[in-house]
Protein backbone atom coordinates (compact mmCIF):
# COMPACT_ATOMS: atom_id res chain seq x y z
CA UNK A 1 0.00 0.00 0.00
CA UNK A 2 1.45 3.36 -0.93
CA UNK A 3 0.57 6.98 -0.66
CA UNK A 4 1.52 10.14 -2.46
CA UNK A 5 0.18 13.45 -3.66
CA UNK A 6 0.56 15.83 -6.56
CA UNK A 7 3.35 18.32 -6.98
CA UNK A 8 1.27 21.35 -7.65
CA UNK A 9 1.71 22.92 -4.21
CA UNK A 10 3.60 26.13 -3.68
CA UNK A 11 7.34 26.18 -3.14
CA UNK A 12 9.80 28.52 -1.45
CA UNK A 13 11.29 30.01 -4.60
CA UNK A 14 7.90 30.94 -6.02
CA UNK A 15 6.90 32.73 -2.83
CA UNK A 16 9.97 34.95 -3.08
CA UNK A 17 9.83 35.63 -6.82
CA UNK A 18 9.01 39.30 -6.24
CA UNK A 19 12.21 39.72 -4.23
CA UNK A 20 14.25 38.39 -7.13
CA UNK A 21 12.44 40.63 -9.60
CA UNK A 22 13.05 43.85 -7.67
CA UNK A 23 16.68 42.94 -6.93
CA UNK A 24 17.21 42.14 -10.62
CA UNK A 25 15.88 45.55 -11.63
CA UNK A 26 18.13 47.38 -9.16
CA UNK A 27 21.32 45.55 -10.09
CA UNK A 28 20.75 45.56 -13.87
CA UNK A 29 20.10 49.30 -13.88
CA UNK A 30 23.49 50.06 -12.33
CA UNK A 31 25.72 47.49 -14.05
CA UNK A 32 26.29 49.52 -17.23
CA UNK A 33 27.29 52.62 -15.27
CA UNK A 34 29.85 50.75 -13.18
CA UNK A 35 31.37 48.99 -16.18
CA UNK A 36 31.75 52.25 -18.11
CA UNK A 37 33.38 54.09 -15.21
CA UNK A 38 35.63 51.10 -14.51
CA UNK A 39 36.93 51.09 -18.09
CA UNK A 40 37.35 54.86 -18.09
CA UNK A 41 39.13 55.06 -14.73
CA UNK A 42 41.31 51.97 -15.11
CA UNK A 43 40.35 50.62 -11.67
CA UNK A 44 40.71 46.85 -11.46
CA UNK A 45 38.73 46.84 -8.22
CA UNK A 46 35.89 48.65 -9.98
CA UNK A 47 36.09 46.36 -13.00
CA UNK A 48 36.10 43.31 -10.73
CA UNK A 49 33.01 44.64 -9.00
CA UNK A 50 31.42 45.27 -12.40
CA UNK A 51 32.21 41.67 -13.30
CA UNK A 52 30.53 40.49 -10.12
CA UNK A 53 27.56 42.70 -10.88
CA UNK A 54 27.32 41.20 -14.37
CA UNK A 55 27.25 37.79 -12.72
CA UNK A 56 24.54 39.16 -10.43
CA UNK A 57 22.43 40.20 -13.41
CA UNK A 58 22.73 36.79 -15.06
CA UNK A 59 22.26 34.90 -11.78
CA UNK A 60 19.20 36.90 -10.77
CA UNK A 61 17.77 36.55 -14.26
CA UNK A 62 18.33 32.80 -14.19
CA UNK A 63 16.82 32.58 -10.73
CA UNK A 64 13.76 34.45 -11.92
CA UNK A 65 13.42 32.22 -14.96
CA UNK A 66 13.83 29.14 -12.75
CA UNK A 67 11.00 30.15 -10.44
CA UNK A 68 8.79 30.56 -13.48
CA UNK A 69 9.83 27.21 -14.99
CA UNK A 70 9.32 25.48 -11.64
CA UNK A 71 5.65 26.49 -11.60
CA UNK A 72 4.89 25.65 -15.23
CA UNK A 73 2.37 22.90 -15.83
CA UNK A 74 3.82 19.73 -17.32
CA UNK A 75 2.16 19.07 -20.67
CA UNK A 76 4.25 15.99 -21.53
CA UNK A 77 3.13 13.77 -18.68
CA UNK A 78 6.75 12.67 -18.19
CA UNK A 79 7.89 15.15 -15.53
CA UNK A 80 6.51 13.24 -12.58
CA UNK A 81 8.31 15.49 -10.11
CA UNK A 82 7.50 18.69 -11.99
CA UNK A 83 10.25 21.16 -12.93
CA UNK A 84 11.26 22.21 -9.44
CA UNK A 85 14.88 21.22 -10.03
CA UNK A 86 15.18 24.21 -12.39
CA UNK A 87 15.90 26.34 -9.32
CA UNK A 88 18.78 24.07 -8.31
CA UNK A 89 20.26 24.30 -11.81
CA UNK A 90 20.00 28.10 -11.59
CA UNK A 91 21.95 27.96 -8.33
CA UNK A 92 24.57 25.87 -10.10
CA UNK A 93 24.85 28.51 -12.80
CA UNK A 94 25.39 31.13 -10.10
CA UNK A 95 28.25 29.06 -8.71
CA UNK A 96 29.92 28.88 -12.11
CA UNK A 97 29.55 32.62 -12.64
CA UNK A 98 31.02 33.40 -9.23
CA UNK A 99 33.96 31.08 -9.84
CA UNK A 100 34.55 32.56 -13.29
CA UNK A 101 34.54 36.13 -12.01
CA UNK A 102 36.80 35.25 -9.10
CA UNK A 103 39.35 33.42 -11.25
CA UNK A 104 39.40 36.19 -13.87
CA UNK A 105 40.06 38.93 -11.33
CA UNK A 106 42.72 36.80 -9.61
CA UNK A 107 44.60 36.34 -12.89
CA UNK A 108 44.31 40.05 -13.74
CA UNK A 109 45.51 41.01 -10.26
CA UNK A 110 48.57 38.80 -10.54
CA UNK A 111 49.38 40.12 -14.02
CA UNK A 112 49.16 43.69 -12.79
CA UNK A 113 51.61 43.24 -9.90
CA UNK A 114 54.56 45.58 -10.36
CA UNK A 115 52.85 47.71 -13.01
CA UNK A 116 52.12 51.43 -12.36
CA UNK A 117 48.42 52.14 -11.86
CA UNK A 118 46.78 55.56 -12.18
CA UNK A 119 43.21 56.01 -10.97
CA UNK A 120 40.57 58.72 -10.90
CA UNK A 121 39.86 58.05 -7.24
CA UNK A 122 36.95 60.49 -7.03
CA UNK A 123 34.95 58.72 -9.72
CA UNK A 124 35.88 55.30 -8.33
CA UNK A 125 34.67 56.14 -4.82
CA UNK A 126 31.46 57.76 -6.06
CA UNK A 127 30.51 54.73 -8.13
CA UNK A 128 31.53 52.46 -5.26
CA UNK A 129 29.19 54.26 -2.86
CA UNK A 130 26.25 54.15 -5.27
CA UNK A 131 26.92 50.46 -5.97
CA UNK A 132 27.08 49.75 -2.25
CA UNK A 133 23.67 51.34 -1.67
CA UNK A 134 22.09 49.37 -4.51
CA UNK A 135 23.63 46.10 -3.30
CA UNK A 136 22.50 46.72 0.27
CA UNK A 137 18.94 47.28 -0.94
CA UNK A 138 19.09 44.03 -2.96
CA UNK A 139 20.55 42.17 0.03
CA UNK A 140 17.72 43.29 2.29
CA UNK A 141 15.21 42.06 -0.28
CA UNK A 142 16.83 38.67 -0.81
CA UNK A 143 17.66 38.01 2.82
CA UNK A 144 14.01 37.29 3.56
CA UNK A 145 14.01 34.30 1.20
CA UNK A 146 17.60 33.04 1.46
CA UNK A 147 16.76 30.73 4.34
CA UNK A 148 13.86 29.08 2.47
CA UNK A 149 15.14 28.66 -1.07
CA UNK A 150 18.50 27.46 -2.41
CA UNK A 151 17.74 29.44 -5.55
CA UNK A 152 17.25 32.69 -3.60
CA UNK A 153 20.23 31.83 -1.40
CA UNK A 154 22.44 31.57 -4.48
CA UNK A 155 21.31 35.01 -5.62
CA UNK A 156 21.75 36.36 -2.08
CA UNK A 157 25.34 35.09 -1.84
CA UNK A 158 26.13 36.49 -5.27
CA UNK A 159 24.85 39.93 -4.25
CA UNK A 160 26.66 39.63 -0.92
CA UNK A 161 29.93 39.08 -2.78
CA UNK A 162 29.20 42.10 -4.93
CA UNK A 163 28.41 44.15 -1.81
CA UNK A 164 31.84 43.29 -0.47
CA UNK A 165 33.18 44.29 -3.87
CA UNK A 166 31.60 47.72 -3.53
CA UNK A 167 33.17 48.12 -0.08
CA UNK A 168 36.48 47.10 -1.63
CA UNK A 169 36.08 49.66 -4.40
CA UNK A 170 35.53 52.42 -1.85
CA UNK A 171 38.47 51.22 0.23
CA UNK A 172 40.69 51.06 -2.84
CA UNK A 173 39.77 54.62 -3.81
CA UNK A 174 40.48 55.90 -0.30
CA UNK A 175 43.82 54.10 0.04
CA UNK A 176 45.03 55.15 -3.40
CA UNK A 177 44.02 58.74 -2.68
CA UNK A 178 45.84 58.71 0.69
CA UNK A 179 49.00 56.91 -0.43
CA UNK A 180 49.10 57.80 -4.12
CA UNK A 181 49.90 54.13 -4.71
CA UNK A 182 47.78 52.19 -7.19
CA UNK A 183 49.00 48.92 -5.65
CA UNK A 184 46.10 49.08 -3.20
CA UNK A 185 43.60 48.72 -6.04
CA UNK A 186 45.21 45.44 -7.12
CA UNK A 187 45.48 44.00 -3.60
CA UNK A 188 41.86 44.75 -2.73
CA UNK A 189 40.65 43.34 -6.04
CA UNK A 190 42.54 40.10 -5.29
CA UNK A 191 41.02 39.90 -1.79
CA UNK A 192 37.53 40.30 -3.25
CA UNK A 193 38.19 37.55 -5.79
CA UNK A 194 39.33 35.09 -3.12
CA UNK A 195 36.21 35.77 -1.05
CA UNK A 196 33.96 35.21 -4.05
CA UNK A 197 35.62 31.86 -4.89
CA UNK A 198 35.25 30.63 -1.29
CA UNK A 199 31.55 31.54 -1.18
CA UNK A 200 31.01 29.88 -4.56
CA UNK A 201 32.57 26.64 -3.30
CA UNK A 202 30.31 26.62 -0.24
CA UNK A 203 27.18 27.10 -2.34
CA UNK A 204 28.45 24.58 -4.87
CA UNK A 205 28.62 21.89 -2.20
CA UNK A 206 24.96 22.48 -1.36
CA UNK A 207 23.95 22.31 -5.03
CA UNK A 208 25.87 19.06 -5.56
CA UNK A 209 24.28 17.57 -2.43
CA UNK A 210 20.81 18.18 -3.87
CA UNK A 211 21.68 16.96 -7.38
CA UNK A 212 23.40 13.92 -5.86
CA UNK A 213 20.19 13.17 -3.93
CA UNK A 214 21.93 13.15 -0.57
CA UNK A 215 19.81 13.08 2.57
CA UNK A 216 18.65 16.62 3.43
CA UNK A 217 20.90 18.64 5.73
CA UNK A 218 20.14 17.95 9.38
CA UNK A 219 18.28 14.72 8.59
CA UNK A 220 20.13 11.50 9.41
CA UNK A 221 18.74 8.38 7.67
CA UNK A 222 19.56 6.27 10.74
CA UNK A 223 17.50 8.61 12.91
CA UNK A 224 14.56 8.53 10.54
CA UNK A 225 14.69 4.75 10.36
CA UNK A 226 14.76 4.54 14.16
CA UNK A 227 11.65 6.72 14.48
CA UNK A 228 9.73 4.67 11.90
CA UNK A 229 10.82 1.35 13.42
CA UNK A 230 9.58 2.49 16.83
CA UNK A 231 6.01 3.02 15.59
CA UNK A 232 3.35 0.66 16.86
CA UNK A 233 2.75 -2.13 14.39
CA UNK A 234 6.10 -1.77 12.55
CA UNK A 235 8.45 -4.75 12.72
CA UNK A 236 11.10 -3.58 10.26
CA UNK A 237 12.04 -0.65 8.01
CA UNK A 238 14.02 -1.07 4.79
CA UNK A 239 14.64 0.61 1.43
CA UNK A 240 14.56 4.03 3.09
CA UNK A 241 15.50 6.89 0.77
CA UNK A 242 15.62 10.58 1.65
CA UNK A 243 16.43 13.46 -0.67
CA UNK A 244 15.64 17.07 -1.50
CA UNK A 245 13.71 17.86 -4.66
CA UNK A 246 14.28 21.59 -4.29
CA UNK A 247 14.53 23.97 -1.35
CA UNK A 248 11.80 23.33 1.19
CA UNK A 249 10.64 20.13 -0.55
CA UNK A 250 12.09 17.03 1.09
CA UNK A 251 10.99 13.61 -0.11
CA UNK A 252 11.05 10.14 1.47
CA UNK A 253 10.29 6.61 0.34
CA UNK A 254 10.39 3.47 2.50
CA UNK A 255 9.06 -0.03 2.96
CA UNK A 256 7.49 -0.78 6.34
CA UNK A 257 7.14 -4.40 7.38
CA UNK A 258 4.09 -4.65 9.63
CA UNK A 259 3.75 -7.08 12.52
CA UNK A 260 1.21 -9.85 12.16
CA UNK A 261 -2.33 -8.56 12.63
CA UNK A 262 -1.41 -4.87 12.40
CA UNK A 263 -3.77 -2.56 10.50
CA UNK A 264 -1.74 -1.33 7.52
CA UNK A 265 -3.87 1.80 7.19
CA UNK A 266 -3.07 2.84 10.76
CA UNK A 267 0.63 2.03 10.31
CA UNK A 268 0.70 4.16 7.17
CA UNK A 269 -1.01 7.12 8.80
CA UNK A 270 1.31 7.00 11.83
CA UNK A 271 4.40 6.89 9.64
CA UNK A 272 3.25 9.84 7.54
CA UNK A 273 2.49 11.88 10.64
CA UNK A 274 5.88 11.08 12.19
CA UNK A 275 7.79 12.08 9.07
CA UNK A 276 5.86 15.33 8.78
CA UNK A 277 6.03 16.31 12.46
CA UNK A 278 9.60 15.30 13.29
CA UNK A 279 11.42 15.78 9.98
CA UNK A 280 9.29 18.17 7.94
CA UNK A 281 8.79 15.63 5.15
CA UNK A 282 5.41 16.36 3.62
CA UNK A 283 5.76 14.06 0.65
CA UNK A 284 6.40 10.45 1.63
CA UNK A 285 5.69 7.38 -0.48
CA UNK A 286 5.44 4.44 1.91
CA UNK A 287 4.74 0.79 1.24
CA UNK A 288 3.37 -1.40 4.03
CA UNK A 289 4.03 -5.10 3.56
CA UNK A 290 3.81 -8.33 5.51
CA UNK A 291 7.41 -9.46 4.82
CA UNK A 292 10.57 -8.20 3.13
CA UNK A 293 11.45 -11.34 1.15
CA UNK A 294 10.51 -9.83 -2.23
CA UNK A 295 12.87 -6.89 -1.77
CA UNK A 296 15.76 -9.22 -0.94
CA UNK A 297 15.80 -10.26 -4.58
CA UNK A 298 16.55 -6.74 -5.83
CA UNK A 299 20.02 -6.13 -7.30
CA UNK A 300 20.39 -2.53 -5.97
Amino acid sequence: MGTGHGHGHGHAGGRHRWRLAVAFGLVASFFGVELAVGLWSGSLALLSDAGHMAADVVALGAALAATRIATMKDRTGRKTFGSYRAEVFASGLTVLLMLGAGVYVTIESINRIGEPVELDTGAVMLVGVIGLLINLAALLLLRGGAGDSLNVKGAYLEVMADTLGSVGVIAAGVMVALTNNGWWDTVIALAIAIFVVVRACILGREVLAVLGQHAPAGMEPAGVEKVLAALEGVAEVHDLHLWTLTSGMNVATAHLVAVAGADSTIVLAQAQAALRAQFGVEHATLQVESDASACNELSW
